[in-house]
């Protein structure tokens, strides 16, 4: 028969019969095989009745008023399912319904997609016609080919679908897709089939209205078969989508490449500009060094002269040389020395004034550069903007000829005010170039927007519709100005998705104004003071006068003017669309007299609808000064080139250059000497001041015309050589001075270092101001032949890149130098700064580092013969592989950041390799194996990727620095794999999920890592240290268990055994290790739940007595009822310390009866003395195989939360305080064979009849009085071992009689074996009752105590303590079972052990008492635990084990 729970049940399923062809009343009877069931319009208001169609595969509801799916749980083989045109607000009821294939949930009031994760076989989805806002919760969704999501609010894809690989069919018409980037995520379906955006049934996508819609979608999804429900597979369609595309990739192609080309031209005007502009100075220099040098031959000769010709150089810069001819008298010579040098101090002072003019030319020229790339920088992008958006995004920059140019300047010029810039010296503005902007798919926003408002307010005065729109500059954040990226945001998405401004009022309003000195007077200021407090000299602060302007079309609507008393937000101003600040009433103005009323016109705006703002003017603009900007180009500069030319009086060099005459003229001047044009011995004899070869140690041959050095092979003392300033081309002369020191070659013209070689001890070489252009082949000679060279001067040489090696070193050695770039870039680039080697024949083998950051790579090839390469940088490249580099055995560095390298590979043979670096790349994870040949791995940086595990680096035992941030590690289990890593010192995983998904995540990693130094990025300090111990040290780990057990290979353990530890958590990972855990015992610990526990898949018996468990999963608890020490371990996920003062928590609120089970193992569950006071907190529910449950020594006072342990068998909840049963107790039908009620408050037994299955039931020490509640029992005729002392009816000494006589099945009465003549006298009694009281002869209380009871027998002694020894496996052995159903038959006089584990402590104390003798088996029995248990033997002593020497009242 059906059984309905309301009344009106029986009528919905009486027309679901009825309505499916069926008979309510064989259904009734017979249930039904019917697999498809069917319900439209009306008349099945709730989903109920299904349990009668075991067989339902299709269940189709249609028009009812559903609020809610229920009552499908029982529905497992459902398949189909329709539940369309209801009143469905939320998805869910779905969990059990695995099998389901179709799901039809479409005009209903859903919102949000969730709760199908389990539904992993559907294939079919329709949810058009909801409320939905975001594609979620389709991650499981593996077998999704058919969603519909048509007709919702979904304005974004995303990567919400990447996961529904199968997908065929998409229909998402109707929404607000409004972005052709977006569809770009829908080129990962490669299985899409059917695409639907714009469905003749719904309303159109915005980006269905754009330009060439089809034509994109095309291109970017070529096996769709059906577009917009029409046929697109034709040939030809594709063809002719494809053809478009790749006409507007050439052209924008094109575009692009021409917009390179002009900044590259304008960068080299500006280059030619400063090599003009450098003439002068270089020519100054030139003038003055010649003399410099003259004057200082002039006085080593004079030095010399008191010191004789042979005495050597003192290495000092000054070259000795000979005397002058003209003769000085001694008295003079002073005069004359300190003259010299006067005019070299002057000398000298106008070489550093002209080279400061060359450092400012420089300083100007890379400041234009900054400008001319930041101008140029924004065209790429707009352009690849319009490719990326098919020209619906459009920029037009705009020339003199068109009228919305001239408007826009004319607006700037018409809301600057000189008054407000007067302060920074700006007297005008100029517009250098405006951009318009064509956004169609923001224009459409805001047509449509504007035309709803016009509709609701019905304005139709032309007049008033205009007064509300304005123009008005978009304010940006000063710190931010306005940012490139920034920029393109709001020109590509409005304001609505790219506010990232700190600014306060962001969030709510866009900040607009109608003034320029409002919008872009902060930026001045904020750079003023940056450049201020930085004190940069350099022309960058200049860059101020350059501005970028955001102009928008704005409709303001209903705007009043901002309260002072109130913040600008909308619920402030809820009636109104835009809020104004004129500009005397901001924080910021500054009341003066001024000579306008700009004061007064002048508001700052804030406008709360982002789509009323439109962004439709880009404006570059120059501000004019009063002091006039550094430019190359300027009229100074202009100058400097006429002076170049010709010196006219006036100029504005003339005082310069009239200064550098002066001291040109200076006292002494010296008279030129003839110059050489040959060296003969006779002429070096005659400079050297001597005859013989050998005591020649410094020669001066400067400003002469020689372009050879013959007959100086003889000169083998010679330290010092000077030849500046002469005509050598080449030094190949200079070879065989082996003890050459000093060597200046400057001002030469000097192109190649060929044939200078041998020169081992030369210390100084100057090779300024030559024509040394091939850096290679230069570098080359000079690592090879001056090895023991301090000083090198190579500047002013017209350096270009070697086409050979650009981007390559031979350096041996990583240099010494305190700087964070790689090897590989340090060097490369010190030889940018120098001469590139030329390399011979066999130049591979020499080259040591490379560097090709940049350089659009797609692969790594050809450098199998780099066989000594040490340094490599590929960064920033489109590498998607490592590979190319297995014959690169030597390598030590590696970086390859900013590349698409998904795994690490193709390092397994580089064991020498010591630093790895791959950020910014698409890591998604770290191969087991990866690092296990890498023996000297230091420094690895993988930051910025999507890496989630760390398993990886479990062998990677010499890591010393780890850089991973930025990455999805999510898991704390993750940091257990750098445990074995004992050399990690720095450890950086800021920006992963485990960082603010973990409060404690700090201390946590300090903790398990004790040898770290410093965590992202900050030192870890020793109180963090005993912090980190303080809150993690009570958990039970792998390190732990392998630590004692002395290795860790868990796979084969059994047992766990951790008891007294002060244990707070459990975290043994990995998990699976301990697959074959069976038995666990964590007694006399501090667990507040099972924590990790729940993850051992196998456990069966576990023992937790003596904790303070609360509940299965961990529980917060409201801080109000927390102590200070419980608020620290409440930090730390399952864990706790203690139930002290757990507060009453509503029992409605518990209810976990829908939670998933867990543990489906577990049969044997210890929880005795835990301080438990309530059931239903425990979740006991989700244990739905335990079979055996200890309950004892608690606080529980009713008996409930375990309905759906269906298979229990054994129940102990001895010494709690259980009074009654409730009626929900034991409602439901139930497997229980023993239930142990000893030393609760029970005063009666109700509620216990349903356990028709009981047998055995223990009552001793509660507070039964009346023998009425005793004959409840009579219902369980089951019922073979009783206990029922120590309760108030045993006085009277009848119970035993009674019970015997009305439990005919009754074996066992309060320990003792019923027999046939217990059995006998009970019957007797009761007839001899029955005829006194038909006699009317009152009974007498005389004492029953028959022959077969023996002699007088102390009362039974109760056994309150359970006590587990540490190997407790012999409990579960062959020789002892916890199966109830087992009896001791053999020997009934020796007392049966029953099946619990107090049963044996309890038959001795028994038999003690009752001075019966122990048989050997019992003892053997007994003494059969580890030595562990005798640890417990304590613990009677302390009162957990009461005796008969305890007295019973106060145990009541």
């Amino acid at each position: 028969m059906i059984e309905l729970e309301n009344p009106d049940q029986e009528e919905i399923i009486k027309e679901l019969c009825l309505c499916n062809g069926l008979s309510y009343e064989v259904v009734g009877q017979e249930g039904s095989d019917t697999s498809k069931l069917e319900m439209f319009f009306s008349g099945y208001p709730r989903i109920v009745g299904l349990s009668l169609f075991p067989s339902l595969t299709s269940l189709t509801i249609v028009a009812q008023d559903i609020k809610e799916i229920s009552g499908l749980e029982i529905c497992l083989q459902l398949k189909e399912l329709w539940i369309a045109e209801c009143c469905l607000e939320k998805i869910g009821g779905l969990q059990e319904c695995k099998n389901l294939e179709k799901l039809y949930l479409y005009y209903n009031k859903i919102s949000k997609i969730e709760n199908l994760e389990k539904l992993l076989k559907l294939e079919v989805l329709w949810l058009n016609h909801n409320a939905i806002k975001n594609i979620e919760g389709l991650q499981t969704l593996k077998n999704l080919n058919d969603l519909n999501l048509a007709g919702n609010l979904i304005s974004v894809i995303g990567r919400c679908l990447d996961p529904n690989e199968q997908l065929e069919r998409l229909n998402l018409s109707g929404n607000q897709i409004c972005s052709f980037k977006d569809l770009t995520n829908l080129t990962r379906l490669h299985h899409l089939t059917d695409l639907c955006l714009n469905d003749p049934q719904y309303k159109t996508n915005p980006v269905c209205l754009l330009y060439n819609y089809s034509t994109h979608v095309l291109y970017h999804l070529p096996c769709l078969q059906r577009l917009d429900t029409f046929d697109v597979s034709a040939k030809p369609i594709k063809e002719l989508a494809d053809i478009t595309a790749m006409k507007k990739i050439m052209y924008y192609n094109m575009r692009i490449k021409t917009i390179q080309r002009h900044l590259n031209e304008d960068l080299e005007k500006l280059n030619d500009r400063k090599c003009k502009l450098w003439k002068l100075p270089e020519e100054r220099i030139k003038l003055f060094s010649f003399v410099k040098k003259n004057l200082e031959r002039e006085l080593a000769e004079l030095k010399g002269s008191g010191k004789g010709h042979s005495e050597r150089s003192n290495n000092k810069k000054v070259t000795e040389l000979e005397k002058s001819k003209n003769c000085e008298t001694v008295t003079e010579e002073p005069s004359l020395q300190q003259k010299i040098l006067t005019k070299l101090n002057a000398l000298q002072e106008r070489i550093t004034f002209w080279n400061k003019k060359l450092d400012e030319i420089e300083a100007i020229y890379q400041t234009e550069v900054k400008q001319k790339k930041k101008s140029h920088g924004l065209l790429i992008p707009f352009l690849l903007i319009e490719l990326e958006t098919v020209g619906n995004i459009h920029f037009e920059e705009g020339t003199q000829s068109d009228d919305w140019f001239n408007s826009c300047c004319e607006l700037i010029l018409s809301r600057f005010c000189t008054w407000d810039f007067r302060t920074f010296g700006i007297t005008g503005v100029k517009v250098k170039r405006v951009i318009k902007v064509n956004n169609r798919i923001l224009r459409l926003k805001f047509e449509n927007k504007l035309q709803k408002f016009l509709d609701n307010e019905d304005l139709h005065d032309s007049e008033s519709y205009r007064n509300m729109l304005e123009c008005l500059f978009y304010v940006s954040d000063p710190e931010v100005t306005v940012k490139k990226k920034h920029l393109l945001q709001i020109l590509e998405k409005g304001f609505k998705d790219s506010e990232t401004s700190k600014l306060p009022f962001r969030k709510e309003a866009v900040i607009l104004a109608n003034s320029l000195s409002i919008c872009d007077c902060p930026r001045i200021q904020f750079l003023q003071q940056k450049y201020k407090d930085e004190k940069k000299n350099s022309f960058e602060h200049e860059l101020f006068r350059h501005g970028i302007l955001l102009i928008t079309k704005v409709f303001l609507g209903q705007s009043v003017q901002a309260r002072e008393q109130d913040s600008i937000s909308q619920a402030n101003y809820p009636m109104v669309n835009s809020v104004f600040i004129p500009r005397k009433y901001l924080l910021n103005s500054v009341v003066q007299q001024r000579d306008c009323d700009c004061n007064f016109r002048q508001c700052k705006w804030f406008v709360f609808d982002h789509d009323f703002v439109l962004p439709e003017y880009i404006v570059e603009f120059e501000y004019i000064t009063v002091v006039k900007p550094h430019s190359l180009f300027s009229s100074f500069n202009n100058a400097i080139l006429e002076e170049s030319k010709k010196n006219s009086e006036g100029s504005v060099l003339s005082q310069d250059l009239k200064f550098d005459e002066e001291v040109i003229k200076m006292e002494p001047r010296i008279k030129p000497r003839p110059k050489l044009i040959s060296l003969d011995d006779k002429t070096i004899f005659s400079l050297a001041k001597t005859n013989i070869y050998s005591h020649i140690v410094s020669l001066n041959l400067h400003g002469n015309r020689l372009n050879k050095l013959r007959d100086l092979s003889k000169l083998t003392g010679l330290r010092k050589l000077s030849i500046s300033f002469n005509e050598f081309t080449c030094l190949d002369d200079v070879y065989h001075l082996y003890n050459l020191e000093y060597l200046d070659a400057s001002h030469n013209h000097v192109i190649t270092l060929e044939g200078f070689r041998g020169l081992m001890k030369l210390k100084h070489l100057d090779l300024s101001w030559n024509q040394l252009k091939k850096s290679g082949a230069e570098i080359n000679v000079l690592r090879k032949h001056t090895a023991s060279l301090l000083t090198l001067d190579i500047r002013h040489n017209p350096w270009q890149k070697s086409s050979l090696l650009p981007h390559s070193s031979t350096a041996e050695e990583r240099p010494r130098i305190l700087s964070i770039w790689t090897s590989a870039k340090i060097l490369t680039q010190m030889s940018k700064l120098g001469p590139h080697s030329h390399l011979n024949g066999n130049w591979y083998l020499k080259i040591t580092a490379l560097n090709l950051d940049g350089q659009h790579l797609f692969e790594i090839t050809n450098l199998e013969k780099l066989e000594n390469l040490k340094w490599a940088s590929f960064n920033n490249n489109n590498l998607s592989k490592i590979e190319g580099l297995e014959s690169c055995v030597n390598l030590e560095e590696l970086t390859l950041d900013g590349n698409c390298i998904s795994k690490i590979e193709g390092i397994s043979k580089l064991t020498k390799l010591t630093r790895l670096s791959l950020n910014n790349n698409l890591l998604t994870g770290l191969e087991k194996h990866t690092f296990d040949n890498i023996l000297h791995l230091h420094s690895l940086s993988l930051e910025n990727n999507k890496i989630t595990s760390l398993s990886g680096l479990q062998k990677a035992f010499t890591l010393i620095e780890l850089y991973i941030s930025n990455n999805y590690v999510a898991l704390n289990q993750e940091i257990y794999n750098l445990k074995g890593l004992c050399n990690l010192v720095i450890l950086d995983m800021y920006g992963n999920i485990i960082v603010w998904n973990q409060e404690n995540y700090r201390l946590f990693v300090i903790f398990h890592l004790p040898e770290l130094k410093a965590l992202d990025g900050i030192s870890i300090e020793p109180p963090e240290t005993e912090c980190a111990k303080d809150l993690f040290g009570g958990r039970l780990t792998s390190d732990m268990i392998a630590e004692r057990q002395g290795h860790s290979d868990f796979t084969q353990m059994q047992e766990l055994n951790w008891t007294s530890s002060s244990i707070r958590t459990v975290d043994l990972i990995p998990v699976d290790q301990f697959r074959n855990v069976c038995n666990v015992n964590l007694q006399n610990n501090n667990l507040t739940s099972f924590s990790g526990l729940i993850y051992l898949p196998n456990v069966k018996v576990l023992c937790l007595n003596y904790n303070h468990i609360e509940s299965i999963m961990p529980r917060l608890k409201p801080q109000a009822h927390l102590t200070s020490r419980q608020l620290l371990y409440q930090k730390v996920p399952s864990s706790g310390y203690g139930q002290q003062g757990t507060s009453k928590i509503n029992r409605d609120t518990m209810s976990n009866e829908n939670l998933p089970p867990i543990m489906h193992s577990l049969e044997v569950l210890h929880l005795g003395y835990n301080g438990i006071s309530n059931l239903i907190q425990l979740q006991l529910n989700r244990l739905r195989n335990l079979k055996f449950l200890f309950l004892q020594g608690n606080e529980i006072s009713q008996v409930e939360g375990l309905d759906n342990l269906v298979v229990l068998q054994e129940l102990v909840v001895d010494h709690n305080r259980i009074r009654a049963f409730n009626d929900s107790a034991f409602a439901k039908p139930s497997s229980l064979l023993a239930l142990h009620l000893e030393e609760n408050r029970l005063r009666e037994l109700s509620k216990l009849q349903s356990l028709v299955k009981l047998e055995k039931l223990f009552l001793g020490y509660n507070k039964i009085q009346d023998m009425a509640e005793l004959e409840k029992l009579d219902g369980i005729s089951s019922l073979r071992e009783l206990t029922v002392y120590g309760n108030p009816i045993c006085r009277k000494m009848l119970h035993r009689h009674v019970l015997i006589f009305r439990l005919p099945n009754l074996q066992m009465l309060d320990g003792i074996p019923v027999n046939s003549d217990d059995r006998a006298k009970a019957e007797f009694h009761f007839s001899e009752l029955q005829a006194k009281k038909n006699s009317l002869i009152p009974v007498t209380n005389s004492r029953m105590d028959g022959g077969s009871f023996g002699p007088v027998k102390a009362p039974p002694m109760k056994i309150t303590n359970v006590i587990l020894p540490g190997g407790f496996s012999h409990y579960l052995g062959s020789d002892f079972t916890l199966t109830p159903e087992v009896e001791d038959k053999k020997n009934k006089n020796a007392g049966i052990l029953t099946n619990n584990p107090r049963s044996i402590h309890a038959e001795i104390a028994f038999r003690q008492l009752r001075g019966i003798n122990l048989s050997p088996s019992l003892l053997s029995h007994q003494n059969m635990a580890s030595p562990t248990a005798q640890m417990y033997q304590s613990n009677q002593d302390e009162g957990r084990i009461p005796g008969s020497h305890f007295p019973r009242a106060n145990q009541m």
